[in-house]
């Protein structure tokens, strides 16, 4: 596949501020800034009603898993070739200098670079809730005042799992220890100063602040910053499930003084299906906070095999690594990587916050959409079935993700328009209750992609009308 490179994208980008902005905006949009992803056809979806069966679906699903670029393919088959003509000689003996003893030096430095830290600070480790407890058993240290859990209520279930299970574990009661913030009534996010608020009021109770970068649910860009600085100030340990957030939005871990933080890569980072899992721990803490858990990875590369019995940690993240990193893991999220850095993180953000921003205008001017304040008229009045954005509106509080809330709440109607979107070749992914989360991402997304999902929607909702 051709590949749009880095010095291409800058020249559309300094070409844009120099046109017309109706014009410039349509021709910039249209081309993607990545060529170098495999979107499946519509047949291959089974989308049975699209009018292309062998084009491309409208793929609005890489916030929940990323599509594979022709690079990752290409250095996991590298690593396939490599495995079967050397064996275990290929941990230090390698034709393309990737030996697997020390494969995720490769990443690391990509990795640190997009979450905002220093390279020490990084681990592509072990996958998300492994490394969120390592965390929370390193950070949470309650006692007998200061015990609590901050979070957001209805946070991502293995999230509310492992908060329960820590909880537990130090003989407390999730009921009492874990406090959730509830969006005001009539409201679907919360409002940054609630929370605040919250941790002015109940802070000296707080042991661990834990909330998620961008809510899996409603696409909330949280205020990671000045959420960060007041649980510093109130005494708290702050932490983030990152999961929706790297490779979505800025960041700046180091920066911000947060204390730790771990994600997913196979969503927005497009590191495949199970993808190995991300950890970012604050230099600060290198010298008081070792690992509880050891385990061989993590041990100082110099007397690892050395084979002793003394654990000799590495400093930082990678210390708390316990075995070693697959191969085919790391190299597949390294293809992603090597992309994100030739298009530039900031070019990312400038065109998701457009990309999103076209979206969300389509969507609004349906004839189907109603406004969240209005979302009880729907089933009354003459209109049957409808949709509301729970996303912001403020594009600095969100991702690439829009949200889309199916109304009246519990009838079916999500149901039924994921459906039909489906055979129509749109993908996005369905939340219960009552969402489909669509998700234009920058790197290989463009405004015609918008286009025809909004259009499919509307179509979808006229077949229900049909029906009724």
């Amino acid at each position: 596949m051709p590949n749009d490179n880095a010095d291409n994208i800058a020249d559309k980008l300094c070409l844009a501020s120099n046109l017309n902005r109706s014009i410039t905006h349509s021709t910039v949009m249209s081309v993607a800034l990545s060529r170098e992803f495999y979107l499946p056809t519509n047949s291959e979806v089974g989308a049975v009603r699209a009018e292309l069966p062998d084009g491309p679906c409208t793929y609005l699903c890489g916030n929940s898993l990323g599509p594979l670029s022709t690079r990752s393919k290409k250095l996991v088959q590298e690593e396939l070739d490599v495995w079967s003509k050397r064996a275990v000689v290929g941990h230090f003996s390698h034709p393309h200098n990737r030996g697997w003893v020390s494969i995720a030096d490769h990443t690391t430095p990509l990795m640190a670079e997009i979450v905002g830290a220093k390279e020490k600070e990084v681990a592509c480790m072990s996958t998300l809730t492994a490394n969120l407890h390592l965390m929370m058993d390193s950070f949470y240290k309650p006692t007998a005042g200061r015990y609590k859990i901050l979070c957001e209520v209805h946070a991502f279930p293995s999230d509310q799992y492992a908060f329960a299970s820590q909880v537990r574990a130090h003989g407390l009661d999730p009921a009492t220890a874990i406090l959730e913030m509830s969006p005001r009534p009539g409201e679907y996010t919360l409002r940054e100063q609630d929370i605040l608020d919250t941790l002015e009021r109940e802070g000296s109770s707080i042991a661990l602040v834990l909330f998620s970068g961008v809510q899996y649910y409603t696409g909330q860009y949280f205020p990671i910053a000045s959420v960060t600085r007041k649980a510093k100030q109130v005494g708290c340990i702050c932490g983030w499930d990152l999961a929706h957030a790297v490779g979505n939005v800025p960041l700046s871990l180091h920066d911000w003084d947060v204390d730790f933080a771990v994600w997913c890569t196979y969503k927005y980072l497009n590191s495949g299906p199970g993808g190995i899992g991300g950890l970012f721990v604050h230099e600060k803490w290198n010298e008081t906070e070792l690992p509880k858990f050891a385990g061989w990875w993590g041990t100082d590369p110099s007397s690892r095999f050395k084979m002793g019995s003394e654990f000799s940690p590495i400093q930082g993240a990678q210390g708390f690594q316990q075995s070693n990193p697959s191969a085919l893991c790391i190299a597949a999220l390294l293809g992603s990587l090597q992309i994100f850095k030739e298009v530039g993180m900031s070019v990312v953000r400038e065109r998701s916050l457009l990309l999103t921003s076209d979206l969300e205008s389509l969507l609004r001017n349906s004839p189907y959409f109603v406004e969240t304040s209005d979302v009880a008229s729907v089933g009354q009045e003459g209109r049957s079935s409808g949709f509301t954005i729970i996303t912001p509106r403020d594009s600095n509080e969100r991702g690439c993700q829009l949200s889309l809330f199916f109304l009246p709440v519990g009838t079916g109607v999500m149901q039924k328009v994921f459906d039909s979107l489906v055979e129509q070749g749109v993908i996005g992914d369905e939340r219960q209750p009552d969402v489909i989360r669509l998700a234009p991402i920058p790197l290989y997304n463009v405004l015609a992609d918008c286009e025809r999902a909004a259009a499919c929607l509307d179509r979808a909702f006229e077949g229900i009308e049909k029906r009724i």
